[in-house]
């Protein structure tokens, strides 16, 4: 019998620590889980369309609640998700996420591959913010809002609602941008700069897909990062945004099963 995908409250729950022996865990299959792990300023419904259609073709899927809290914390968050898990993975991570799967899938055996979705993946002492100013392009300081200050320290960080469209998800409906605005999702000031450890795409074959009009991340710098990844492929989207996972939902899942199939 196909093991049923492991509900998006369930995964929480997981990353949480709460009832994890309660929790039911996807079983192993002749295909790979998927776990799809977002970015900043978004959360675990921005891959809504691409787990339609990879449930649809069969894979188990989860899209996991990243904190967005501190690159080594976050990554060990998805780290203690996948070691209740049975059976090959293929971790996704989109934007700031990328930096959270690079570190979360060190000494995880059962990741095969890894999959950069308009996402950073960063070398040993890189931040997000380092890589984003490497090459011109991201207008993303620009657009941030009044930083919002946290006890004891640093601050999140949203996208001002009005800048939020043109900035983040210019090719898709203005209605669905302003719900994605208003339920945007902070990132700490210190996740964006605190550098990465020894990343994971050194020893995991990686994938990656991204759209030439990313005003988040410069399409540059993420040709810089597939290239020395020595990405499998890399699909580059004509026209398309930062979230190229909600515009071009069927190109993105696309590259996910090759990734699957390759694993």
């Amino acid at each position: 019998m196909k093991s049923r995908p492991l509900p998006l409250v369930a995964a929480a729950w997981l990353l949480a620590g709460v009832a994890t022996a309660a929790v039911p865990i996807p079983a192993a299959t002749e295909k790979p889980t998927i776990v799809l792990v977002h970015g900043a300023f978004a959360d675990a419904s921005s891959w809504n369309g691409v787990i339609r259609i990879l449930e649809k073709d069969g894979y188990t899927v989860i899209a996991a609640a990243n904190p967005l809290r501190s690159v080594h914390g976050d990554a060990q968050e998805i780290a203690g998700l996948l070691g209740t898990m049975r059976g090959p993975v293929v971790l996704v991570g989109h934007s700031y996420g990328g930096a959270v799967i690079s570190g979360a899938a060190n000494n995880q055996t059962q990741v095969k591959a890894l999959v950069f979705v308009s996402a950073f993946a960063p070398d040993a002492g890189e931040s997000a913010a380092g890589l984003s100013a490497k090459f011109p392009g991201s207008t993303l300081g620009a657009a941030i809002g009044a930083p919002v200050p946290l006890t004891p320290s640093g601050n999140d960080l949203y996208i001002q609602p009005a800048k939020f469209r043109a900035q983040f998800a210019a090719d898709v409906t203005e209605t669905r941008a302003q719900l994605m605005a208003a339920a945007q999702r902070p990132v700490t000031d210190i996740a964006l700069g605190e550098p990465a450890g020894e990343p994971a795409w050194k020893s995991i074959p990686s994938w990656f897909v991204y759209g030439d009009h990313d005003l988040n991340i410069p399409p540059q710098a993420l040709a810089f990062m597939a290239k020395r990844a020595h990405s499998r492929a890399t699909v580059v989207v004509k026209g398309a945004s930062h979230v190229v996972m909600l515009s071009h939902p069927a190109t993105v899942a696309k590259l996910i099963e090759t990734a699957a199939a390759a694993s």
